[in-house]
């Protein structure tokens, strides 16, 4: 599928990066059932395209994404829904499914697709856009961005994932605090809390997030970022024990690589490493 296909988001690759910008200024880029499938699509790509060693994810405007698109919360409130688009065309399955199931639900595909995904909060950010980015890699956060679960107001519960990914991120204590009473609060706060790894002044969230992938691509091994990924992820849910034996496994399959023997070599002739990519 290329660019010109998408209608709500815009999809662009420049080596390393590939970026995912939600293209609905006008609603701050609130979603809908075509965006979500757009945006799953696109992943799908960008884990298939070998120029690619991450991926950012933002939105177009003063936006992030507040959450779903009011109208078709409205309609799924009333059990009406008018005609729907046919989306067959966007079918895609990102991820790498040997991490097992719990990254086959909803969501959380993005957990298990094969590169970092980086979330460039330039704006609002609430509800399901909330949630989506406590699922990405890392965040990079504007100071002035606005933030808020909301879910509590709307009279709903800690939706698709968020009382999982977010007590990780910031404690049990600040994870109910925020989806209790859904205050908002910026980019500060956020960094101060532990949501935010980055935070950047107004304007530099995208580009901050594309050098970090463009960092990544000059000095580590793609294969390195895709399995230490996969480490962090799949250990959140097991025994000490069972994860270092996983590890130890998974380290003596990296010594015999050739990344392995770049490294070292580049390391001792003083030169930039030739890593392999990945290509899902």
């Amino acid at each position: 599928m290329s660019n010109t296909d998408y209608q709500e988001i815009i999809y662009e690759v420049a080596e390393p990066v590939a970026t995912i910008t939600m293209n609905r200024p006008e609603a701050l880029n609130a979603l809908t059932v075509r965006m979500l499938a757009e945006i799953r699509h696109a992943m799908g790509a960008a884990e298939q395209d070998e120029r690619v060693v991450g991926i950012v994810l933002t939105g177009a405007g003063r936006g992030f994404c507040p959450g779903m698109d009011m109208n078709a919360l409205d309609s799924m409130s009333s059990g009406s829904g008018g005609a729907k688009d046919d989306l067959s065309h966007l079918h895609a399955d990102p991820g790498d499914p040997e991490l097992g199931e719990n990254f086959r639900v909803a969501y959380t595909y993005m957990m298990s697709v094969r590169k970092p995904i980086i979330a460039a909060i330039n704006g609002a950010c609430a509800g399901l856009g909330f949630t989506i980015a406590t699922i990405a890699d890392l965040r990079v956060v504007e100071r002035h961005a606005k933030f808020s679960t909301a879910f509590s107001q709307r009279g709903l519960i800690a939706e698709h994932g968020v009382s999982w990914t977010l007590p990780r991120l910031i404690g049990s204590g600040n994870a109910l605090d925020l989806l209790w009473s859904a205050r908002k609060f910026n980019g500060e706060e956020a960094k101060e809390i532990g949501l935010a790894e980055r935070l950047v002044e107004t304007g530099e969230a995208r580009s901050t997030a594309e050098d970090y992938v463009r960092n990544l691509a000059a000095s580590a091994a793609p294969v390195s970022l895709q399995v230490m990924k996969a480490q962090v992820y799949r250990h959140l849910n097991m025994p000490l024990a069972e994860a270092m034996h996983e590890t130890n496994d998974w380290m003596a399959q990296s010594l015999t690589k050739d990344d392995f023997r770049e490294g070292v070599r580049s390391f001792i002739e003083k030169r930039p490493p030739q890593f392999s990519r990945v290509k899902a």
